[in-house]
């Protein structure tokens, strides 16, 4: 028999108003009536197994209803169902379980509300802008203009965006409106080419938008041939009614899945979310385990004459007595019990060890996420010399790699349209780096400092580089001390003509 708490009751009362019904399990699952239709078969009456069936995980995507526009239809939507099709080879021979289907964008949503989803991705989100860009190359001047033009545009806050909802829903678009937005669907159906006949100070990119991906529905893309650019790469999207042209909408999934799965998973890829939710389900059923463990790991035994109970009045008799002691059942309580007929002790469930098994469970969910333990779960490494030094560097360099492989695609269509809308080309020699996450602490830096030092003196001494040449190095380099140091006066003199000449001697004028 399933128990549950006051709190619990009401949930399920409130559930069963609005026509749903939870799985007795820790935690309980909420079955919705459209989730009804896609699950599998009955163990037995009134119980449905959370197993979804091949046509419910290789159906394409329903997006929300006015994204695609009256009268359309995709071609060969039902093509992985067929059983003729290597996909329906897949579909019969395949074992789907819990996490492993496409949870669809509103539940996705819902699942987003709670903070052990929330906060991984954040924390992906976070990292991937916390250092930013830096510009290089070309003049001073043109670098400024385009900095303030990112900023104005917020391109920082907005990548920050996209890269949340790649975690949270598997698929981040960002849209660049030059003022097509409203009014010209004519327009954003073309190409956008990155020229100055397309872009320029006339025409320049006014704003850039981050679209969550319940809002648009993938468009046209090639399913009968594989050795074609757009083999299950859409072309155009659907966004509300509207006809978006591929490269007006800039789609960031870090996570791809294979084809057979794209249009169930609406051209996304897999969300960070659905990889945690299996791990997420234990560290939550552990989590109330050990808490209802806790409040109820002493059990008070009155051992007593059973056969007494069955006589008149007997059973009233002995619940009044156990109701008795619950009420005096404090430090200060005092039971008496009969000397010979009754005996009063006490049993104890094992808490050791409890710690270990939740920080397990707790711990699971941050190797999923590849977050180390003290950024995820903000826990300091414990013991003598111990450190998170090494996790630490291991996380941003999978930020490097997702910067570099998933987001600067992107950043770099938004540096080229910056640069067209300000200069009406394309300057070659600028370019744009990310920032590494990891810095050196000031020893670390300090020690390097006197070992360049030591080794710049030495080259000097050889006659190897001349001191002008060490000011010039020091000057250029953005770590150094002197950075910046004004190159057009003349070096130090080491030696002062006033101090170290002698003296004239006695008698000389």
């Amino acid at each position: 028999m399933t128990k549950f708490n006051g709190y619990q009751l009401g949930e399920r009362a409130a559930m069963a108003a609005r026509g749903e019904r939870p799985i007795e399990r820790d935690p309980p699952m909420i079955i919705r009536p459209e989730m009804v239709a896609m699950a599998g078969p009955k163990n037995e009456p009134g119980d449905i197994v959370m197993r979804r069936s091949p046509e419910g995980v290789f159906k394409p995507y329903q997006p929300m209803p006015g994204v695609i526009p009256a009268g359309q239809e995709m071609a060969m939507d039902w093509a992985p169902t067929d059983p003729s099709s290597a996909t329906g080879w897949a579909v019969q021979n395949a074992v789907f379980h819990e996490g492993q289907g496409f949870f669809g964008y509103p539940y996705l949503a819902e699942l987003f509300q709670r903070a052990e989803y929330r906060h991984a991705c954040e924390i992906w989100a976070e990292h991937t802008t916390r250092k930013w860009i830096k510009l290089i190359g070309g003049s001073d001047e043109k670098r400024k203009q385009i900095w303030d033009e990112m900023v104005r545009l917020a391109v920082r806050e907005t990548f920050q965006t996209l890269a949340l909802n790649d975690h949270a829903y598997g698929r981040g678009q960002l849209f660049l409106d030059f003022g097509d937005r409203e009014g010209n669907d004519a327009e954003l159906a073309t190409p956008l080419i990155r020229t100055s006949t397309k872009i320029s100070k006339s025409r320049p990119l006014k704003a850039i938008k981050v679209l969550e991906p319940m809002w648009s529905a993938p468009g046209t893309y090639s399913t009968s041939n594989p050795l074609r650019q757009d083999f299950y790469r859409p072309t155009q999207w659907f966004v509300y009614g509207r006809t978006v042209n591929a490269t007006r909408l800039l789609t960031v999934t870090s996570r791809p899945v294979s084809d057979m799965l794209k249009p169930a998973y609406s051209f996304g890829g897999q969300s960070l979310i659905q990889l945690m939710k299996p791990y997420v389900d234990n560290w939550l059923r552990t989590r109330e385990a050990v808490s209802d463990l806790i409040n109820s790991f002493s059990v008070m035994v009155l051992k007593m004459d059973m056969a007494a109970t069955l006589s008149a009045g007997g059973e009233q008799a002995m619940f009044n007595r156990v109701d008795m002691f619950n009420r005096m059942r404090d430090n200060r309580g005092t039971f008496v019990i009969d000397k010979t007929q009754e005996e009063f002790a006490n049993v104890s469930a094992s808490l050791s060890s409890l710690d270990k098994l939740q920080a397990q469970a707790q711990e699971q969910m941050a190797s999923v996420a590849r977050i180390p333990l003290s950024i995820y779960l903000q826990i300091t490494p414990t013991g003598l010399n111990a450190t998170s030094d090494g996790e630490t560097r291991n996380f941003y360099a999978d930020v490097h790699s997702y910067q570099e492989n998933h987001q600067r695609p992107a950043l770099q269509v938004v540096f080229e349209c910056v640069q067209l809308s300000l200069f009406g080309a394309i300057d070659p020699e600028i370019k744009f780096e990310f920032i590494p996450l990891w810095e050196m602490s000031d020893n670390d830096k300090a020690s390097i400092r006197k070992s360049d030092a030591d080794a710049d003196v030495g080259y000097v001494d050889a006659g190897i580089v001349s001191p002008e040449e060490v000011r010039e190095r020091l000057s250029n380099d953005e770590t150094s001390l002197y950075h910046g140091v004004d190159l057009t006066d003349p070096p130090p003199d080491d030696t002062n003509d006033e101090e170290d000449a002698e003296p004239p001697a006695d008698g000389d004028a």
